[in-house]
Parts: structure tokens; C-alpha cells; sequence
């Protein structure tokens, strides 16, 4: 697993960091991922989350609040309860907080059963987990996933942010992204930030969490340095 930092803009400081597959020579998410059959998808899915909380439990400084921000497949998920088994008996075991775990699944991901998925996140939040949907925006479920359940946070796809601050149409979109996600109760996060110009129109829009390599690029089984913003530059913004 690699770490990317989340970073709060107005708190100035690393909110959280998300757990990237990453293979031993450092392939990306989708090469390893290619390679997992569909009978493997489940204890892949399994060892992903027990691992990404063995290492955070190890590297993440004592007696600092960050969020552990965990990918999960919804359709390799048979049974919600069952499937939470591995990993509350990890976080036990490593004496890590579930009220520090996010759970996010992408929209790239198509869901086969709505219905099924809602389950598992009222089931995830019984426990304690944050969830989130990752990719918001790009993926196959958009606004129609969104009216069917709402997640803790929702993570706007870099194909939004990319030159936001040249495009008058992403401007737009986000905007009423922003309104939507205000009225529901729902945390926006922007990732993909690659430029400070990017940061600057997502921060002024009213978005305080962040993710990209514009903050800090992800490291293999350790933390990244971190690009900071101070508290008062973004409270200027």
C-alpha cells in the first residue's frame, strides 16, 4: 500500500490520508487490480483493508487525529456484516479507532445492486466508519447513485478539477455540486490537484478538503512530505 495526504485547508494541517494498492515494484492500482479474478475480488478486497490498517497503525504519529481512507469493491461485498469481520478484528488488534476509518468505493466501479449497497453502508456506519464515494462525477452512477443514499463525503473527480480555473463550464458543475452536497449534510474533498491555481478556485468555491500531487504525491508503505497552507492564507481565500 502507498499513502496520499488529505490536507484541511482552513484547519492548515493533513486531515487524513488514503491507503493506495500499489504492487512491489510500483504498479499502479489498475495493473494489480487486473490481475484479481473475480473469485479472488473478495479476499483481495479482504487483505487490502487489513493491511492498510496495519501499516497505518504503524506509521500515523501518535496522538494525532488523521482518518485512514480505505477503497472497497461493493460488489465483491456477499454479505455486509460477515465482510467487516477481517477488518474490525485488524483494528482491534492494532488498537486502531474505527471512527478513524473511511471506507470509499469508486463510481468506476459500476454498482450491480443499489439496494445491496445501500445495506452495506448503513451496516459500515453501525460501526463507527465514515464512507464516501470516490470519483463523483465521472463514473457510471452520478446524481441517480446520490438520490438513493447519501454518503458521509463525497470525493469530486479530477475530470472536474483539472484547469477549473479556466473553465467557466467546471466552474459550474462544481458549484452546483457544492450547493447539493451543502444541502444534503455531505463533506466535499477535491482531488486530483496538480497546480495552486486548481487549489485557489476549488478553496474560494468553498471546499476544504483536498487531495493530489499538488499537496503531496503518495509514497509506498510510508508518509509523504506534505505540501502546507497556512491557516491564514486559507482563511483569506
Amino acid at each position: 500500500m502507498a499513502f496520499q495526504p488529505i490536507y484541511d485547508a482552513v484547519a492548515g494541517r493533513v486531515w487524513g490520508y488514503e491507503a493506495l494498492v500499489r504492487g512491489l515494484s510500483g504498479e499502479g492500482a489498475y495493473q494489480v487490480l487486473s490481475q484479481v479474478s473475480p473469485e479472488q475480488k473478495y479476499r483481495f478486497d479482504q487483505a487490502c483493508r487489513v493491511k492498510a490498517i496495519e501499516l497505518a497503525a504503524r506509521l500515523f504519529p501518535a496522538g494525532e487525529e488523521l482518518m485512514l481512507s480505505i477503497n472497497f469493491m461493493p460488489n465483491a461485498v456477499y454479505e455486509p456484516a460477515a465482510c467487516l469481520r477481517a477488518t474490525l478484528q485488524a483494528a482491534a488488534r492494532c488498537n486502531f479507532p474505527t471512527s478513524s476509518i473511511m471506507f470509499e468505493f469508486t463510481e468506476n466501479e459500476e454498482v450491480l445492486d443499489t439496494a445491496h449497497l445501500t445495506n452495506i453502508i448503513t451496516e459500515y456506519r453501525k460501526h463507527g466508519f465514515t464512507t464516501a464515494i470516490d470519483d463523483f462525477g465521472a463514473g457510471h452512477a452520478g446524481l441517480g447513485l446520490l438520490v438513493d443514499f447519501q454518503p458521509d463525503l463525497m470525493k469530486i473527480d479530477m475530470l472536474l478539477i483539472r484547469d477549473i480555473d479556466t473553465s467557466p463550464a467546471r466552474q459550474a458543475v462544481v458549484a452546483g455540486v457544492v450547493g447539493i452536497a451543502a444541502e444534503l449534510g455531505i463533506t466535499l474533498l477535491a482531488e486530483g490537484i496538480e497546480t495552486e491555481a486548481e487549489f485557489l478556485a476549488l478553496r474560494a468555491s468553498g471546499i476544504r478538503l483536498f487531495q493530489g500531487y499538488w499537496f503531496g504525491k503518495p509514497a509506498f508503505e510510508e508518509l509523504p512530505q506534505v505540501r502546507a497552507v497556512s491557516v491564514l492564507d486559507a482563511a483569506a481565500l
